[in-house]
C-alpha cells in the first residue's frame, strides 16, 4: 500500500471554469480518508485525477512517493471502485472478478485462488457461478470490491459506492467496508456526499466546497472543531445553529440576544451552538444566556426529540434544540407545537466565526 499526496491540485476546464482550486492533502499509508461535501464541489472529480481518469490542470500527484502526473491510469497502481459497479452482465460473478487478472495474464491457477480467498473474505463464494442480474444491488458491490481486491493495487479509490443501496443495507456494507479496510491495511480514498458514510468510516475527513477543501481532519476535529460556517451546517444533523450578529464590548448581540464573547472576538461575527449543546432552561448553571421562541416542529427520534424554535429575537429564523431522554420517557409531553420555551445556552459550547470570511475564530 502507499501513501497518496495532492500538492496545488486543480483542475480547469476551457472556459476558465474550476472544479477544483488548488487543494491539498495527503493519505497516509493504510489510512481510510473519506472526501465529502455537496453535489458539484470537486470531490469526484478529485478521485478521477488521482485514478488517471481526468486530466490534472495543475499541481501534483504523488502515489507511494511517485509522481504520477504522466502516468497512465493502468500504470498507477490504483483500483477504483464505482457508484454503478461497472460489472459485466454477460460474466458470471467468477469472471467479473478475474478479469483484471485475466488482462495481466496472471497463470488460472492463481487467478483461481486468488478470487476464492477475495470471494470468501466478502462472503460471495456462493454466488460465483450466477451473472450479476441474479444478485442483489449489496452483493453486486460485493462483486466490484472484490475485483478491486484481487488486483492488490497499492491504494483503492471509491466513488460514492452505496449511494444505489437502500438505507439498511448502506449501514450494513459501511461496517463491512471498514472492517476489510482494516483487514487488508489498505489506503483508501472515499468520495461521499452522505456525512454519515464520512463521520463514521473515515480515519481523517477532507470536506469540500466550491472545489475547496474546507476542513482536514479527523471526524472529531471537523465535527467539534469547524474550521468555517460552511463545515458547521454541512455535519451535524440537525446543522449548527448559526446566528449573524455584532460584538462589542465583550458581548455577541443579535436582536434582542446576548451573551458574553471571548477578547479574541470583535465586530461582525457568527455565532454557533450544536444543538445537542442546547439544554433546558435551569438545567445548568453555567449558561451564559438564553434563547427564547415559539416551538414551530417537534421530532421524536429514538433517544432525542429535536425541538425546532421561531426566534424573532435573534438573526438567525430558526433554532434547534436536541433534547435526549431516556428510552420510554414522553419527553415530547414536555414541547407542544406553539408553545413559547426558553433554552439556555452554556458559554463553553458556543463556536464563533468570522462575518466576512465564514473562517472559525474561537
Amino acid at each position: 500500500m502507499a501513501e497518496v499526496t495532492l500538492r496545488d491540485v486543480e483542475k480547469r476546464y476551457d472556459n476558465d471554469t474550476f472544479a477544483v482550486k488548488g487543494i491539498n492533502f495527503s493519505a497516509n499509508d493504510g489510512e481510510f480518508v473519506v472526501l465529502v461535501g455537496p453535489s458539484g464541489c470537486g470531490k469526484s472529480t478529485t478521485l478521477r485525477m488521482v485514478a488517471g481518469l481526468e486530466e490534472i490542470t495543475g499541481g501534483e500527484i504523488e502515489i507511494g512517493g511517485t509522481r504520477v502526473n504522466e502516468k497512465e491510469p493502468k500504470d498507477r497502481d490504483v483500483a477504483m471502485v464505482f457508484q454503478n459497479y461497472a460489472l459485466y452482465p454477460h460474466m458470471t460473478v467468477f469472471d467479473n472478478m478475474a478479469f483484471p487478472l485475466k488482462m495481466r495474464k496472471v497463470p488460472k491457477d492463481d487467478i483461481r485462488k486468488q478470487v476464492e480467498s477475495a470471494a470468501e473474505l466478502l462472503s460471495i463464494s456462493h454466488h460465483l457461478d450466477r451473472k450479476p442480474k441474479e444478485l442483489s444491488g449489496g452483493e453486486r458491490q460485493r462483486v466490484a470490491v472484490g475485483r478491486a481486491i484481487v488486483r492488490k493495487p497499492k491504494v483503492f479509490l471509491f466513488d460514492e459506492p452505496l449511494s444505489n443501496l437502500d438505507a439498511a443495507l448502506r449501514t450494513q456494507m459501511r461496517a463491512e467496508l471498514k472492517r476489510l479496510q482494516r483487514r487488508l491495511g489498505a489506503t483508501m480514498l472515499y468520495v461521499t456526499h452522505d456525512q454519515i458514510e464520512a463521520m463514521t468510516m473515515g480515519d481523517r475527513i477532507v470536506v469540500m466546497n466550491k472545489g475547496l477543501v474546507e476542513q482536514f481532519g479527523t471526524p472529531s476535529e471537523v465535527y467539534n472543531s469547524p474550521a468555517s460556517v460552511f463545515v458547521a451546517r454541512f455535519l451535524g444533523t440537525p446543522p449548527m445553529n448559526i446566528i449573524e450578529g455584532e460584538v462589542k464590548d465583550g458581548r455577541f448581540t443579535s436582536g434582542g440576544f446576548s451573551i458574553a464573547a471571548p477578547n479574541s472576538v470583535s465586530g461582525k461575527t457568527y455565532f454557533g451552538i450544536r444543538p445537542e449543546a442546547v439544554m433546558e432552561s435551569g438545567e445548568g448553571a453555567s449558561a451564559g444566556a438564553t434563547i427564547e421562541g415559539k416551538a414551530i416542529l417537534v421530532e421524536p427520534i429514538g433517544s432525542v426529540t429535536h425541538v425546532y424554535i421561531d426566534v424573532p429575537q435573534a438573526s438567525g429564523g430558526t433554532f434547534v434544540a436536541s433534547i435526549p431522554h431516556e428510552a420510554g420517557d414522553a419527553v415530547t409531553q414536555n414541547f407542544k407545537l406553539g408553545d413559547n420555551i426558553k433554552f439556555s445556552i452554556p458559554e463553553r459550547s458556543v463556536h464563533y466565526f468570522d462575518g466576512a470570511t465564514g473562517k472559525r475564530i474561537s
